[in-house]
């Protein structure tokens, strides 16, 4: 069943007291971390590492139980770290994959990005406001799929409609779980500007279920992908501490220089070849057999898996 393909668990909630601490911190400006970085910087971090090959899991069992040969991915972006990558497990095994975005400037980094790992990718530039009005006929793609970038659109809710008309087969839709620990230590205390800046509605899966279901997609199936033994505080672990405000100089050493480095693009262009196997050794969390609602306390994401009618 595609629900038990993600499995986490649950943790203990910590006891924080965000504006006590963040005051006593006095944390630091945020560094910039945006999206043009990442381009041509792969050193995404472990925890980012870790994301993408437990994605990667996941789609491909999708691949597997529903046919999959065509997919849409819209908008490409979402995940930090490096973009438009999300789906080149797919396009590995091979599926034919379109990408859309709206920022030119990105949409040239990424196809230098797969031009660099040598596989084919249909790019598609709309602008800000066409979320709405994709360019592409109904049931044009076996999968439609998206990953934590829904707060980020001014009108999310017509593009969860347009994924469900593009969809032949399955509609995935994930979005950060704003019930586990990380959530709340990154809004709260290290990342609060953050989140004025997008619109946090969108991680009520409840609100992506009612307006798939309202654009003819039946939801068959709901779950937690994303669960390592560590907060997700989406950023290296370096900055994480930079923010904090500690000042360590045997944890900077720790989690910095080449001797902390983890770069997906890394292990696709074959010069990582065991970063997989390293990363997924923390990976007992998410195969652990219990309910979903009970790995929903520590797991990163939730997600919705649905068909078209």
């Amino acid at each position: 069943m595609v629900a038990d393909l993600s499995d986490g668990w649950g943790a203990r909630d910590a006891a924080l007291h965000p504006r006590d601490l963040s005051t006593v911190l006095q944390v630091p400006p945020m560094a910039e971390l945006g999206w043009q970085r990442y381009l041509t910087d792969y050193n995404e971090g472990l925890g980012l590492v870790y994301e993408r090959f437990v994605l990667n899991d996941f789609l491909l069992a999708l691949r597997q139980r529903y046919g999959i040969a065509s997919v849409l991915e819209a908008p490409l972006y979402g995940m930090a770290g490096v973009s438009g990558i999300n789906s080149v497990a797919l396009a590995q095994a091979g599926c034919q994959v379109t990408l859309v975005d709206d920022e030119p400037q990105r949409l040239a980094g990424v196809r230098r990005l797969w031009d660099e790992l040598g596989l084919a990718v249909t790019l598609v530039g709309v602008s800000q406001g066409d979320w709405g009005a994709l360019p592409f006929a109904e049931r044009s793609f076996d999968l439609c799929w998206q990953w934590a970038g829904l707060w980020h659109l001014p009108d999310a809710e017509s593009l969860l409609r347009e994924l469900a008309r593009c969809a032949r087969k399955v509609i995935f839709v994930a979005m950060p779980n704003r019930w586990q620990v990380g959530y709340f230590l990154r809004k709260h205390l290290i990342d609060r500007e953050f989140f004025a800046t997008v619109d946090e509605r969108w991680t009520h899966m409840g609100r992506i279920r009612r307006a798939l279901t309202a654009a003819g997609a039946r939801v068959v199936a709901q779950g937690v992908l994303d669960a390592p033994p560590w907060p997700d505080t989406v950023m290296p672990a370096a900055e994480v501490l930079r923010r904090l405000g500690v000042r360590s100089a045997r944890l900077e050493a720790r989690f910095s220089g080449q001797r902390w480095s983890w770069s997906t693009m890394a292990y696709y262009l074959g010069q990582a070849p065991d970063l997989r196997e390293r990363v997924l050794r923390y990976a007992w969390l998410d195969r652990a057999p219990l309910p979903w609602p009970l790995k929903a306390v520590w797991a990163h994401h939730r997600y919705l898996i649905a068909v078209p009618t």
